[in-house]
């Protein structure tokens, strides 16, 4: 009897413990867009009457945080025919998840929309095309992908 009673104190003190750690440290999952949500700032830029394609060498890859862009951002350096032009890609959380990745030297096709970022030409991309794979971050309508369900 007294063993019985040992294991339901010890198993009940476990339970208390094991609550008062999930409230003392709360589950840091599912956190939100960190300000990538379809009402940001940034996102307003985006605007579909101004999409184009172009098509270049990828210069450089990098991870971005910007005053005026939430969070961390994958951004692409791309040179073409004419210019060396930033593309804008999405949040790094988004983008690290996925299969194709791209990197210095790849050759690719980027549709998106040309907007003047932080005072320079930049273009929001809305795909991707790297030889047979193709990246979609946005829809027609401009809404990113990552949005899921929330648009």
């Amino acid at each position: 009897m007294k063993r019985r009673i040992l294991s339901m104190v010890a198993a009940s003190l476990l339970a208390v413990s094991l609550a008062a750690s999930a409230w003392a440290a709360p589950w840091q999952g599912w956190r939100g867009s960190g300000g990538w949500g379809m009402k940001g700032a940034y996102q307003r830029l985006y605007d579909p009457a101004k999409v184009e394609t172009v098509s270049g060498e990828v210069v450089k890859v990098e991870l971005m945080s910007g005053r005026k862009a939430p969070g961390n951002g994958v951004h692409l350096l791309l040179r073409t025919g004419q210019e060396a032009i930033p593309v804008h890609l999405g949040p790094a959380w988004f983008l690290e998840r996925l299969d194709t990745k791209i990197e210095k030297g790849d050759t690719v096709e980027v549709k998106g929309a040309r907007v003047t970022f932080d005072g320079k030409p930049a273009i929001i991309a809305a795909e991707v095309k790297k030889g047979d794979a193709v990246l979609q971050l946005r829809d027609q309508s401009g809404a990113p992908v990552w949005a899921g369900w929330r648009r």
